[in-house]
């Protein structure tokens, strides 16, 4: 079955923040996500789940275990399970991003 936005479970998240799940099972997620220009995602840590980040559209800040990077559109990286991290739209647009967790991060996440 095709997949896209209009035709996936939605949901809200920080302030004022979009999911949408493109696949969702215990094995893995994939979620097209959206982050209004300056907002960000509390800092946490998932000891089982791998997570990769992939910029589909404007740029974010990672903070990963003390160290920041930017990423732009078409940029990725990866966050290794028990590893602490944050993600944050410090620009002035929106940014849109794919995040891929394996297995699903349901149940595995501590904020800091």
């Amino acid at each position: 079955m095709k997949v896209n936005k209009a035709n996936v479970d939605h949901y809200i998240w920080g302030e004022g923040c979009d999911g949408w799940f493109l696949e969702k099972d215990t094995e893995r997620t994939i979620i097209q996500e959206r982050m209004p220009a300056g907002t960000s995602e509390a800092l946490h840590v998932h000891q089982k789940a791998k997570q990769f980040f992939f910029m589909l559209s404007g740029e974010a800040v990672m903070w990963i275990d003390g160290q920041e990077t930017t990423l732009q559109k078409h940029d990725g990286c990866t966050i290794n399970p028990g590893t602490p991290h944050q993600i944050r739209n410090d620009s002035h647009v929106d940014n849109e991003f794919i995040v891929i967790s394996t297995p699903s991060t349901r149940g595995d996440r501590t904020e800091l």
